[in-house]
């Protein structure tokens, strides 16, 4: 759901132990009611004891809310080759495959087999009277017809405007008669944990089915996709959720439905969801060009610990606080960054006024500038606070790094990965032990050969048909030198432990999604 490169460290996500984030959507079920009356009022003392003056109220009643927003909301049917399904399930037929590896995967409806078909079933809703619906990426993935069913029972045949395979979003259009009834999407940053929402969607079929809860959390990271940047929800929500809306009491979208926490593929009470300000600019990107254009700053930026905070001299913004900010490991040649003068050891601290936690919530931020745009940098160099303004660029024309496999703009054939050295952090953050030989995957392009072949970030590329490889620089030559004697490349990969082959076979396009995105390995 992994979109500047992703930092490598949102990959110990995908190796949750003890749950599977499955690409659709969960929660728990509501506690009990409260009672009605006022809780007492207790004055606050000197020890620092808490002591909340709270009013118990009585849950809410979406009755009203419910019928209003619910023709808007969509049942998607997404019919899918059988033999074009990969491992984990392919395009959009997931939940139907074993669950062998503990990291993300998209899911939704059970499929149905019917000849050479799968049907896979998911949710969306309509954003405008014209017939546009936002749906996941995961749902409508791979699929030859995709059909969508309105809260009236009526059918509709749907088009593929644009998909965002690193946001996991995707925008189709219907064709109707008359005006659609439509929704709004609100704005996700005004939304607080603790206040309630709703969730509408075809779970296992059932179209139209509501449920409800809280928000938990904001800016959650799983490790799904390099933007990650989820609300957190326990509204009870269940396969065939995903691209369902969530609403809050006002009537608005606030997210779009997406994953779930679940060692069993069923509801546990922790759910994801896209949040409202993400799918504003990823779906009027689509819906006017077909593809998404990322801001580039230029840096491979790292998470700062304790021990380099003391050494960098940087004071925690509160006492016991952990540290905050992105430090600045190198800088691209020619890069905005370059060119603003952020150098290597400067630790960026906010971008345009937002404050920068981690070098995730960078990549995040630069992407969603618009290339061309100025943005205002505050950084610390050693104890001197510093200031300067980029020009943010446009990602897709970012310079490739060596690790970026047949990405270049050089009129050949394209597998659509970038890739990483296999660092002592990356064993690590993967469990591998020194023995391991070869290079990581840290991203894999929209549309791409990679990810038709089901190529996923994390795995690592171990040989390139018998010859092993331990640089992603060994990498490029080794594909380049197996294209020239064959159409195909038969890559050894390593995922989770056991050892698999992957044959890609690269084309001169980025395939169907529209998005012609490369990412620099490392880049935010």
């Amino acid at each position: 759901m992994s979109d500047e490169l992703q930092p490598m460290s949102s990959l110990r996500a995908r190796r949750m132990r003890g749950g599977i984030l499955a690409a659709l959507v969960a929660g728990t079920m509501l506690g009990g009611v409260a009672a009605d009356g006022l809780v007492p009022v207790a004055r606050a003392d000197d020890t620092g004891v808490i002591r909340p003056d709270t009013q118990v109220q009585t849950l809410p009643n979406f009755v009203n809310l419910v019928k209003q927003v619910r023709p808007a909301v969509v049942s998607i049917t997404s019919s899918i080759r059988a033999e074009d399904l990969g491992d984990e399930g392919g395009g959009g037929a997931e939940g139907q495959q074993q669950m062998p590896f503990p990291f993300p995967f998209p899911f939704q409806m059970m499929p149905q087999q019917q000849r050479r078909t799968v049907e896979a079933r998911g949710s969306g809703f309509i954003i405008s009277a014209d017939g546009y619906v936002v749906t996941n990426n995961h749902v409508v993935k791979g699929a030859t017809k995709v059909t969508v069913t309105l809260d009236d029972g009526t059918t509709l045949p749907a088009k593929i405007v644009g998909r965002d395979s690193k946001t996991d979003l995707a925008l189709l259009k219907v064709t109707s008669q008359g005006k659609l009834r439509f929704i709004e999407l609100g704005d996700s940053d005004k939304v607080e944990p603790g206040e309630w929402v709703v969730a509408v969607g075809n779970p296992y079929g059932l179209g139209g089915t509501v449920t409800a809860g809280i928000v938990s959390a904001r800016g959650r990271d799983i490790g799904d996709g390099p933007y990650d940047s989820f609300i957190q929800v326990d509204a009870p929500i269940n396969r065939g959720n995903s691209g369902g809306p969530l609403f809050t009491q006002d009537g608005k979208v606030v997210g779009v439905n997406t994953a779930i926490l679940s060692p069993s593929g069923g509801s546990i009470g922790i759910g994801f969801a896209i949040p409202s300000d993400v799918v504003k600019n990823v779906v009027y990107q689509l819906q006017k060009t077909g593809h998404v254009t990322r801001g580039y700053l230029g840096v491979v930026a790292q998470v700062i610990t304790p021990a380099m905070a003391t050494a960098l001299g940087l004071k925690p913004a509160a006492p016991g606080a952990p540290p905050s900010g992105a430090l600045v490991a190198s800088v691209s040649n020619g890069s905005p960054a370059e060119k603003a003068g952020i150098k290597a050891g400067d630790v960026i601290t906010t971008l345009n006024g937002q404050k920068i936690d981690s070098p995730h919530d960078l990549a995040v931020k630069v992407a969603s500038i618009v290339p061309g745009s100025k943005a205002a940098v505050n950084y610390m160099r050693g104890t001197a606070a510093q200031s300067t303004t980029v020009t943010i660029a446009n990602l897709s024309g970012a310079p490739s790094p060596d690790g970026a496999v047949g990405d270049r703009n050089d009129g050949g054939p394209r597998l659509g990965v970038s890739l990483s050295p296999l660092t002592s952090d990356l064993r690590q953050q993967l469990g591998l032990d020194g023995s391991v030989r070869g290079v990581v995957v840290s991203d894999v392009q929209s549309g791409s050969a990679a990810e038709q072949a089901g190529i996923h970030a994390g795995d690592v590329i171990q040989a390139v048909g018998n010859k092993p490889v331990e640089n992603p620089g060994a990498t490029v030559t080794a594909v380049r030198a197996a294209l020239k004697s064959n159409q195909s490349v038969l890559l050894r990969i390593l995922r989770n432990g056991q050892n698999i082959f992957v044959a890609v076979t690269p084309g001169s396009d980025e395939g169907d999604s529209g998005n012609g995105n490369s990412d620099p390995d490392g880049n935010d």
